[in-house]
């Protein structure tokens, strides 16, 4: 039958049901997506989705509650929200109808589970505190997602519902965006590789467009890279390669005597002519042309090593 009923709680929201609301949403436009507690709709029925309510976690009645005790686990016994319980069930149905390719889909189903919907579960259940992202905690989705809430003397009726859906299409296009990185990386794969494959061991990488890389370096392990270059609109970039998303330190910086240096300063102290800029904190450098670029990131390589 077809669904023509989403149903999560009314009142205060928070970021499992709103990403929850998301996906649903998105697999199933033309349901109603209804906030409530009363029983009548909460009473399971096949053209109904029942999550983060409901007191049950039952995937033939098409109930995905996490609140109730004992409450759902995942294999490696972390607890599941109403998010994780509704990407586990419906994201690689999520994941077409993004158009990703069928081959990518089981991957990136998994990475975005672990990098993405986990840690919403963890912290909606308490299993780990906000303070852990230290003085980024309010900062984090959940965190700027109950900022979206009505003001506690916002009398309205229709507050929290209002303010619900205000919340849902930003919530869309966090959760779009993040897949979409996740694609271009599947698609950036076999460009990257074959370029590692035609540089041997040389440590400057060229690619031909700016695309993702840095995990790509590491999954293949091809550490001996230091910097990669690609064209950007009419000019060239030279790049450092992060040790990780969540550190600026890199394999090597680029040379500290370039340090924020821009055009005849630069290209003084490089000796490269077209050498047009160098990031202050060392990770990029710009030339106009491939050759000026080839030029410092030789020159980039023989100070690093």
């Amino acid at each position: 039958m077809t669904i023509t009923h989403l149903i999560t709680h009314s009142g205060g929201f928070h970021a499992d049901e709103l990403l929850s609301s998301a996906v649903l949403t998105r697999l199933f436009p033309t349901a109603q997506l209804l906030r409530s507690r009363d029983q009548l709709w909460l009473t399971p029925a096949s053209n109904k989705i029942i999550y983060d309510v409901g007191g049950v976690y039952d995937v033939e009645a098409q109930i995905f509650d996490h609140h109730q005790r004992p409450g759902p686990l995942r294999k490696d016994g972390q607890p599941f929200s109403s998010f994780g319980l509704i990407w586990a069930h419906y994201g690689q149905d999520y994941l077409a109808a993004m158009s990703i390719p069928d081959e990518d889909i089981e991957a990136i189903h998994a990475k975005f589970d672990i990098e993405f919907v986990m840690p919403i579960d963890l912290l909606d259940n308490g299993a780990i505190e906000p303070s852990v992202a230290g003085p980024l905690a309010n900062l984090t989705l959940p965190a700027l997602l109950e900022s979206l809430k009505p003001v506690f003397d916002d009398m309205s009726s229709t507050a929290n519902d209002d303010a619900f859906f205000a919340a849902l299409p930003i919530v869309h296009r966090f959760i779009e965006a993040i897949l979409c990185g996740f694609a271009a990386e599947a698609r950036a794969l076999g460009i990257v590789k074959e370029a590692i494959d035609k540089v041997g061991t040389s440590q400057i990488l060229e690619l031909p467009t700016g695309m993702p890389y840095s995990s790509i370096l590491d999954d293949v392990k091809a550490d001996h890279i230091l910097f990669v270059i690609h064209p950007r609109g009419n000019d060239w970039t030279l790049n450092g390669i992060k040790l990780s998303k969540y550190t600026f330190d890199q394999r090597a910086d680029l040379p500290a005597s370039w340090a924020g240096l821009s055009d005849s300063a630069l290209e003084a102290v490089t000796g490269v002519k077209g050498a047009k800029f160098c990031h202050n904190a060392r990770f990029i450098a710009v030339a106009s042309t491939r050759e000026a670029i080839l030029e410092m990131a030789n020159k980039a390589v023989q100070v690093a090593r």
